[in-house]
């Protein structure tokens, strides 16, 4: 017991290291910019002041936008999705599946699901002991139901999703401006240092090094960020672009998608004023989504089971690798 405890925290402190990583990239680059290359290289007082109001304009909402990947919790279901106490004694004491499967039908019916696992079964967390909402996933790494779950990220530590995918999306293009405008303002002193122009060695390393981290993340990131904003105009998320979610008519990729201006306001919100900026301001609570089909959007879907010839559960995979007879849906 103390050894699993002991591997848990170091697997804790050990999940930082990426962040810590960043954090340190992102510190020497302030250095280099600012001591070395405004305060060191430059000699034009008003290309100086320019260049360190716009750099730190851009810095403070990189690390703002950042700093709220990381520490905005992903948010859980409501309790009105988890098994009540008498619920749970009579799923647990139940051995039969059809009888399982009824229990967790009684409970569904009351809720507003919409979406199946992919052989019609109700989706349901047997680690969390819950009824899944449309669109949340069980993270195996923070080992909780998250809503409208996105994908669980270590450069932030964190699982990406309903509370945070805002923030992400705006540190994914924060992160991109920073590195633009610093290569694009430190090329011109790169050549200067390249060509013997300019002879300072300590500034030299540090001004041509900067060049180089900055377009190595901007291409990187480039990408990463070009893939979310193609994810947000299909309103999908990542684990539903690898796997698209089920209906009452079966899979559809695109049973989410509203309509670009749409799909862009359920992320960012109607108020255009909070769009750049790292607050709160998504549509909704996390638990239910407007859907494409308004015949969907009227009829749950748990009140046609008769249509589904192969009804079950969904759980996570236990480690035991214990079979179930249920059907189960993988957790991501």
């Amino acid at each position: 017991m103390a050894l699993s405890r002991g591997l848990r925290c170091c697997q804790r402190a050990f999940a930082w290291l990426p962040v810590l990583i960043i954090a340190l990239v992102v510190l020497w680059s302030y250095y280099a910019y600012v001591c070395e290359l405004c305060l060191v290289t430059l000699s034009n007082p008003v290309e100086k002041v320019a260049y360190l109001i716009i750099f730190h304009i851009l810095f403070v909402l990189f690390v703002w936008t950042y700093w709220k990947s990381i520490f905005t919790l992903p948010v859980q279901p409501g309790k009105k999705y988890h098994m009540s106490y008498a619920d749970k004694e009579r799923y647990e004491n139940e051995e039969r599946p059809e009888v399982q499967r009824q229990i967790l039908a009684e409970m569904a019916r009351k809720l507003p699901v919409y979406t199946r696992t992919g052989n019609g079964g109700i989706r349901f967390c047997d680690r969390c002991q819950l009824i899944k909402p449309d669109r949340c996933h069980h993270c195996s790494v923070c080992a909780i139901c998250v809503l409208k779950m996105d994908h669980h990220c270590p450069w932030v530590n964190n699982c990406i999703g309903f509370s945070n995918y805002k923030f992400f999306l705006l540190f994914l293009a924060y992160s991109l401006l920073y590195c633009l405008y610093i290569a694009a303002t430190v090329f011109k002193y790169f050549i200067k240092y390249w060509t013997g122009e300019l002879t300072n060695g300590r500034s030299k390393f540090h001004v041509l090094f900067l060049l180089f981290v900055a377009i190595m993340f901007f291409v990187s990131l480039m990408f990463l960020f070009g893939y979310h904003c193609w994810l947000v105009s299909r309103n999908r998320s990542t684990l539903e672009a690898f796997s698209a979610p089920v209906f009452q008519n079966g899979p559809d990729k695109n049973g989410f998608n509203l309509g670009f201006v749409k799909n862009l306001q359920q992320v960012f919100g109607e108020e255009k004023k909070l769009w750049l900026l790292p607050v709160a301001s998504s549509q909704g609570d996390g638990h239910f989504f407007p859907m494409r089909a308004l015949c969907e959007a009227q009829n749950p879907l748990l009140a046609n089971e008769e249509q589904w010839e192969d009804d079950g559960i969904d759980e996570e995979p236990h480690d035991s690798g214990e079979a179930s007879s249920l059907a189960i849906e993988r957790e991501t």
